[in-house]
Protein backbone atom coordinates (compact mmCIF):
# COMPACT_ATOMS: atom_id res chain seq x y z
CA UNK A 1 0.00 0.00 0.00
CA UNK A 2 1.61 3.38 -1.22
CA UNK A 3 2.26 5.39 2.15
CA UNK A 4 0.49 8.67 2.52
CA UNK A 5 2.35 11.65 4.18
CA UNK A 6 1.30 12.25 7.63
CA UNK A 7 2.03 15.24 10.58
CA UNK A 8 1.60 15.18 14.50
CA UNK A 9 -1.74 16.27 15.69
CA UNK A 10 -1.46 19.42 15.52
CA UNK A 11 -2.58 22.38 18.26
CA UNK A 12 -4.38 19.92 20.27
CA UNK A 13 -5.36 21.07 24.06
CA UNK A 14 -6.49 18.60 26.57
CA UNK A 15 -8.23 20.86 29.61
CA UNK A 16 -8.64 19.36 33.17
CA UNK A 17 -12.38 18.31 33.64
CA UNK A 18 -13.59 20.93 35.95
CA UNK A 19 -12.81 23.31 33.00
CA UNK A 20 -14.25 21.18 30.15
CA UNK A 21 -17.20 20.83 32.34
CA UNK A 22 -17.08 24.48 32.56
CA UNK A 23 -16.55 25.56 28.94
CA UNK A 24 -19.65 23.00 27.60
CA UNK A 25 -21.54 25.00 30.25
CA UNK A 26 -20.86 28.36 28.86
CA UNK A 27 -21.22 26.73 25.07
CA UNK A 28 -24.31 24.99 25.91
CA UNK A 29 -25.90 28.44 27.68
CA UNK A 30 -25.00 30.08 24.16
CA UNK A 31 -26.02 27.81 21.42
CA UNK A 32 -29.31 27.07 23.77
CA UNK A 33 -30.07 31.29 23.00
CA UNK A 34 -29.73 30.83 19.26
CA UNK A 35 -33.53 31.11 17.30
CA UNK A 36 -34.23 31.47 14.49
CA UNK A 37 -35.57 35.30 13.72
CA UNK A 38 -37.38 35.87 10.51
CA UNK A 39 -37.27 40.22 11.56
CA UNK A 40 -34.23 41.56 10.52
CA UNK A 41 -32.50 44.92 10.76
CA UNK A 42 -30.68 46.44 7.38
CA UNK A 43 -27.61 47.58 9.79
CA UNK A 44 -24.39 46.29 7.67
CA UNK A 45 -22.26 43.67 8.92
CA UNK A 46 -18.52 43.64 8.11
CA UNK A 47 -17.42 41.50 5.80
CA UNK A 48 -14.71 40.31 7.65
CA UNK A 49 -17.07 39.02 10.08
CA UNK A 50 -18.59 36.69 7.63
CA UNK A 51 -15.13 35.27 5.58
CA UNK A 52 -14.12 34.24 10.00
CA UNK A 53 -17.37 32.30 10.09
CA UNK A 54 -17.13 30.72 6.57
CA UNK A 55 -13.27 29.80 7.02
CA UNK A 56 -14.37 27.95 10.68
CA UNK A 57 -17.13 26.37 8.47
CA UNK A 58 -14.41 25.00 6.13
CA UNK A 59 -12.73 22.99 9.05
CA UNK A 60 -15.94 20.86 8.88
CA UNK A 61 -14.89 17.02 8.62
CA UNK A 62 -15.74 15.67 5.23
CA UNK A 63 -15.99 12.21 3.33
CA UNK A 64 -12.30 11.48 1.73
CA UNK A 65 -11.47 14.70 2.92
CA UNK A 66 -13.03 16.37 -0.24
CA UNK A 67 -14.93 19.29 1.10
CA UNK A 68 -17.94 19.04 -0.89
CA UNK A 69 -19.17 22.45 -0.39
CA UNK A 70 -19.41 25.91 -1.82
CA UNK A 71 -20.85 29.10 -0.32
CA UNK A 72 -22.09 31.98 -2.55
CA UNK A 73 -22.12 35.18 -0.23
CA UNK A 74 -24.68 37.83 -1.16
CA UNK A 75 -24.74 41.27 -0.22
CA UNK A 76 -25.54 42.65 -3.85
CA UNK A 77 -29.34 44.54 -3.53
CA UNK A 78 -30.36 43.95 -7.01
CA UNK A 79 -29.49 39.99 -6.83
CA UNK A 80 -30.82 40.04 -3.57
CA UNK A 81 -34.20 41.21 -5.16
CA UNK A 82 -33.70 38.84 -7.81
CA UNK A 83 -33.36 35.76 -5.11
CA UNK A 84 -36.70 37.03 -3.29
CA UNK A 85 -38.67 36.88 -6.26
CA UNK A 86 -37.95 33.73 -7.42
CA UNK A 87 -38.16 32.34 -4.26
CA UNK A 88 -41.73 33.89 -3.17
CA UNK A 89 -42.83 32.23 -7.04
CA UNK A 90 -41.74 28.88 -5.94
CA UNK A 91 -42.86 29.30 -2.20
CA UNK A 92 -46.68 30.36 -3.29
CA UNK A 93 -46.40 26.80 -5.76
CA UNK A 94 -45.46 25.40 -2.47
CA UNK A 95 -48.34 26.88 -0.16
CA UNK A 96 -51.23 26.54 -3.20
CA UNK A 97 -50.23 23.05 -4.67
CA UNK A 98 -47.21 20.75 -3.06
CA UNK A 99 -47.75 20.73 0.82
CA UNK A 100 -49.72 18.78 2.13
CA UNK A 101 -52.44 19.61 4.74
CA UNK A 102 -50.38 17.84 7.30
CA UNK A 103 -47.21 20.10 6.17
CA UNK A 104 -49.46 22.65 6.68
CA UNK A 105 -50.47 22.19 10.07
CA UNK A 106 -47.01 21.60 11.25
CA UNK A 107 -45.65 25.09 9.50
CA UNK A 108 -48.99 27.29 10.80
CA UNK A 109 -47.49 27.83 14.29
CA UNK A 110 -44.22 29.31 13.01
CA UNK A 111 -46.17 32.00 10.96
CA UNK A 112 -44.38 31.51 8.20
CA UNK A 113 -46.27 32.13 4.85
CA UNK A 114 -45.29 33.00 0.88
CA UNK A 115 -43.78 36.38 1.65
CA UNK A 116 -39.88 36.33 2.27
CA UNK A 117 -39.18 40.30 2.56
CA UNK A 118 -35.88 39.28 4.77
CA UNK A 119 -34.58 38.04 1.65
CA UNK A 120 -34.08 41.59 0.55
CA UNK A 121 -33.50 43.45 4.28
CA UNK A 122 -30.63 41.39 5.59
CA UNK A 123 -27.13 42.57 4.71
CA UNK A 124 -26.33 39.22 3.78
CA UNK A 125 -27.22 35.92 1.94
CA UNK A 126 -25.40 32.54 2.17
CA UNK A 127 -26.08 30.10 -0.28
CA UNK A 128 -24.93 26.52 0.32
CA UNK A 129 -24.17 24.54 -2.50
CA UNK A 130 -23.05 20.76 -1.89
CA UNK A 131 -20.68 19.01 -4.86
CA UNK A 132 -21.72 15.47 -5.99
CA UNK A 133 -18.66 15.84 -8.21
CA UNK A 134 -15.38 17.79 -7.92
CA UNK A 135 -12.84 18.65 -10.97
CA UNK A 136 -9.33 18.49 -10.05
CA UNK A 137 -6.55 20.47 -10.88
CA UNK A 138 -5.97 18.56 -13.80
CA UNK A 139 -9.64 18.77 -15.54
CA UNK A 140 -10.33 15.54 -14.02
CA UNK A 141 -14.19 14.81 -12.01
CA UNK A 142 -13.97 13.21 -8.83
CA UNK A 143 -16.75 11.40 -7.30
CA UNK A 144 -17.58 12.88 -3.49
CA UNK A 145 -18.49 10.94 -1.09
CA UNK A 146 -21.17 11.47 1.64
CA UNK A 147 -21.81 15.02 0.23
CA UNK A 148 -24.97 15.93 2.37
CA UNK A 149 -23.65 14.61 5.48
CA UNK A 150 -20.14 16.68 5.02
CA UNK A 151 -22.26 19.89 3.58
CA UNK A 152 -24.37 19.46 6.33
CA UNK A 153 -21.75 19.32 8.97
CA UNK A 154 -20.12 22.51 7.31
CA UNK A 155 -23.09 24.27 7.44
CA UNK A 156 -23.88 23.34 11.24
CA UNK A 157 -20.37 25.22 11.68
CA UNK A 158 -21.39 28.16 9.97
CA UNK A 159 -24.68 28.64 11.47
CA UNK A 160 -23.25 28.36 15.14
CA UNK A 161 -20.03 30.62 14.50
CA UNK A 162 -22.20 33.30 13.29
CA UNK A 163 -24.51 32.69 16.04
CA UNK A 164 -21.59 33.39 18.82
CA UNK A 165 -20.53 36.28 16.57
CA UNK A 166 -23.80 38.13 17.61
CA UNK A 167 -25.60 37.52 14.82
CA UNK A 168 -29.25 35.80 13.76
CA UNK A 169 -30.09 33.70 11.24
CA UNK A 170 -32.60 32.41 9.23
CA UNK A 171 -32.43 28.68 7.48
CA UNK A 172 -34.05 28.81 3.90
CA UNK A 173 -34.92 26.04 1.97
CA UNK A 174 -37.38 27.28 -1.29
CA UNK A 175 -38.31 24.42 -2.80
CA UNK A 176 -37.15 23.47 -5.60
CA UNK A 177 -33.97 25.51 -5.36
CA UNK A 178 -32.61 25.18 -8.96
CA UNK A 179 -33.39 28.91 -9.59
CA UNK A 180 -30.38 29.56 -7.40
CA UNK A 181 -27.60 27.84 -9.86
CA UNK A 182 -28.97 30.09 -12.83
CA UNK A 183 -29.05 33.15 -10.74
CA UNK A 184 -25.61 33.07 -9.32
CA UNK A 185 -24.17 31.55 -12.57
CA UNK A 186 -23.09 28.07 -10.86
CA UNK A 187 -22.84 24.82 -12.47
CA UNK A 188 -24.90 21.88 -12.91
CA UNK A 189 -22.69 19.87 -10.76
CA UNK A 190 -23.48 21.76 -7.78
CA UNK A 191 -27.24 21.58 -5.99
CA UNK A 192 -28.10 24.20 -3.97
CA UNK A 193 -28.02 22.81 -0.39
CA UNK A 194 -29.46 25.34 1.96
CA UNK A 195 -30.10 29.44 2.14
CA UNK A 196 -28.75 31.28 4.80
CA UNK A 197 -30.19 34.92 5.52
CA UNK A 198 -27.90 36.56 7.88
CA UNK A 199 -27.52 40.03 9.71
CA UNK A 200 -28.39 41.80 12.67
CA UNK A 201 -32.19 41.37 14.39
CA UNK A 202 -34.57 44.17 13.68
CA UNK A 203 -35.40 46.31 17.49
CA UNK A 204 -38.89 44.75 16.77
CA UNK A 205 -38.08 41.25 16.19
CA UNK A 206 -40.67 38.67 17.27
CA UNK A 207 -40.20 34.65 17.63
CA UNK A 208 -43.04 31.84 18.03
CA UNK A 209 -43.31 30.31 21.33
CA UNK A 210 -41.80 27.26 21.21
CA UNK A 211 -39.47 24.14 23.48
CA UNK A 212 -37.11 22.04 22.87
CA UNK A 213 -36.59 18.46 23.67
CA UNK A 214 -35.02 17.63 27.05
CA UNK A 215 -31.83 15.51 26.52
CA UNK A 216 -34.14 12.58 27.82
CA UNK A 217 -35.87 13.10 24.63
CA UNK A 218 -33.55 12.75 22.26
CA UNK A 219 -30.35 10.91 23.32
CA UNK A 220 -30.32 7.15 24.78
CA UNK A 221 -26.96 6.10 26.77
CA UNK A 222 -25.83 2.36 26.11
CA UNK A 223 -23.66 1.78 28.87
CA UNK A 224 -21.91 3.94 31.65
Amino acid sequence: MKPYPTIALPAYREFPLEEMRSRLAEFQGDVQRRRTVRDFSARPVPRDIIEMALQAAGSAPSGANLQPWHFVVVSDAGKKRQIRIAAEREEKEFYQHRASAEWLAALAPLGTDTRKPFLEIAPYLIVVFMQKTGVLPDGRKVKHYYPAESTGLATGILITALHRAGLVLLTHTPSPMGFLNELLDRPKRERPFLLLVVGYPAKDAMVPDIHRKTLDEFVTFIGD
